[in-house]
């Protein structure tokens, strides 16, 4: 049988997925071989989630793989993904979300014409769909991404506070995520962030397409964005943090892109306000000394970075350490949460 060379792998970390996961599957099925499909069932035990990852493997054999594995968490599904992907680009699929399956066959054609250009990443817009009221708001990048050509981070104009790269904006060249390795930690939430971000100052070459692209569930109860889950997840928030603070010396990046350099350094003042307003949120009796020693952990890895976020950034009025300020920071919280519906 002839093997059809992959443009994208697309890898879905699925983990008690059953209800959910055969609407995901399906949006991506939309553009038939020209895509792999893996589903990584993540040691799922109380539906019958790995049997529905057999059966579409079963029906779709030139399309999808199953890896079944031990529960080891959302990061090691992506790892695993990429161990073994065989297609040109990679893109990383949430089992509650979908794709707009129009959007996703004109983007599939300017991948394939990208391939010889060797392009890094692609960017497109994704769309949270809010389940509780049925209303979608889209986060785009037109303001800040040229149209229609390859372009480079010094070729950027400048991000709005809520607008980021995030996991389901970005698909990267596998051999990009491969050549430069990072580790996603088993059994922690919110490592899309380190998987989104730790590669940033390898892309050389960047596309967007101004694309509804990915659709983003929210609305579940366990869902890791609720506000509860979250603030009882803070140890997994913290450590993604610090993670990522020890990715890349911010300093570094500036050489590579003044405007890269910003954005990363942005990044990084959004994780610390996230860790800021959840440890107060949270009910730990240890909260206050989590909170001090994430930016203790900060000023001692940069203190330049430190002092940026903490006094001369957006976010330092959401991150002032006294209890007023503490109280401050979760009002903003609440208002930006209310103006963006972003859990």
């Amino acid at each position: 049988m002839e093997v059809t060379e992959k443009v994208i792998t697309f890898a879905v970390p699925c983990y008690n997925s059953a209800e959910y996961m055969g609407h995901c599957i399906n949006t991506l099925l939309s553009v038939g071989e020209d895509a792999e499909i893996i589903l990584i069932d993540d040691g799922s035990a109380e539906d019958n989630t790995p049997e529905i990852c057999d059966y579409y493997a079963e029906k779709y054999p030139n399309i999808i793989k199953v890896i079944h594995q031990e529960n080891s968490g959302h990061g090691e599904g992506i790892a695993q993904g990429l161990k073994h992907a065989t297609g040109t680009y990679y893109k990383v699929v949430g089992s509650d979300d979908w794709l707009d399956t129009d959007a996703l066959r004109q983007v599939l054609v300017k991948l394939k014409e990208l391939e010889v250009k060797n392009l890094d990443m692609m960017v497109c817009n994704y769309v949270y769909e809010h389940i509780e009221d049925e209303t979608s708001r889209t986060m785009h990048y037109k303001n800040v991404f040229p149209q229609d050509t390859v372009f480079s981070w010094d070729d950027i104009s400048r991000f709005k506070i809520p607008q980021c790269i995030l996991m389901h904006s970005v698909i990267y060249r596998t051999e990009l995520l491969r050549e430069h390795e990072f580790t996603l930690p088993k059994h922690t939430f919110y490592v899309d962030n380190i998987f989104v971000y730790t590669p940033l100052p390898y892309v050389k070459n960047i596309y967007y397409m101004n694309l509804d692209f990915y659709r983003y569930f929210i609305g579940r109860e366990d869902q890791s964005v609720n506000e509860k889950v979250m603030a009882s997840k803070i140890d997994h928030q913290l450590l993604v943090t610090k993670n990522m603070i020890d990715a890349h010396s911010i300093d570094s990046v500036y050489k590579i892109s003044r405007k890269l350099g910003k954005y990363m350094r942005k990044y990084i003042s959004m994780m610390m306000t996230i860790s800021n307003i959840f440890c107060e949120l949270s009910e730990y009796e240890d909260k206050d000394e989590k909170r001090k020693d994430i930016w203790k952990y900060l000023k001692s890895k940069d203190k330049k970075l430190y002092n940026h976020i903490r006094f001369r950034s957006f976010f330092s009025l959401a991150n002032i350490q006294n209890k007023p300020g503490r109280k401050l920071s979760i009002f903003l919280y609440r208002i930006a949460r209310k103006l963006y519906k972003f859990n």
